[in-house]
């Protein structure tokens, strides 16, 4: 009897894998026949590739926009550092002039006079210079303060100008073609406060230094 129990439970487990293994064959089967009616057509590869070309053709065509746009920059700015640091010179001859006039030993002299002269013609050919090399000067005085050009260092009280228009310039601005090198340092107008607001201004001045 146990032996008969013991053979049909061996068949039983042989059945249950023949089962599997038959259930096995028909998934692959199916899936075979999946993938079969999932194949691209002739067409549908032609349109793939297609739309894999114009891709590529676009990322092409944008790096080469990009390096076009470098090599353009490069050859229009490729001196900005240089171009900066070239003022300096413009600035040293500036402050060397002002002070020769403001020496009083000097003054009044033919030395100066001549010394002076040198100067400005040595500044005009800098100038001349720097034009060349589309490296130009900001207008300034008589401006209108623009904070894309100048920068307001002072303002100083004018009856006879509109408020933020400039009258002095500290330091001169300059462009490098459509790049801004530095801005013009400037000094700009304003109107003169009358006596009230003067002391509206100091009582207001008063009452925050009570505060602190």
């Amino acid at each position: 009897m146990e032996k008969e129990e013991s053979s049909q439970q061996n068949n039983k487990i042989e059945e249950n894998k023949k089962e599997s293994e038959d259930n096995k064959t028909e998934e692959t089967e199916k899936t075979e026949v999946e993938s079969d009616s999932k194949e691209l057509t002739p067409e549908d590869k032609i349109k793939d590739l297609e739309d894999k070309l114009v891709r590529a053709y676009a990322e092409i065509e944008n790096q080469r926009r990009r390096f076009e746009k470098e090599k353009e920059d490069a050859f229009d700015y490729g001196g900005f550092s240089f171009a900066k640091e070239a003022l300096n010179l413009v600035d040293n001859l500036e402050r060397s002039k002002t002070s020769l006039e403001n020496d009083e030993h000097l003054k009044n002299t033919d030395a100066l006079k001549k010394t002076i002269e040198h100067l400005d013609i040595i500044n005009k050919d800098m100038i001349s210079i720097l034009k060349k090399n589309n490296i130009e000067e900001i207008k300034s005085i008589n401006q209108k303060l623009d904070p894309n050009f100048h920068q307001a260092m002072m303002e100083i009280e004018d009856e006879k100008k509109d408020s933020g228009t400039i009258v002095q310039e500290i330091q001169k601005g300059f462009m490098l073609k459509d790049r801004l090198l530095r801005p013009s340092l400037v000094a700009v107008s304003k109107k003169p406060l009358n006596k009230s607001e003067e002391q509206k201004k100091d009582q207001q001045n008063q009452q925050k230094n009570e505060k602190n």
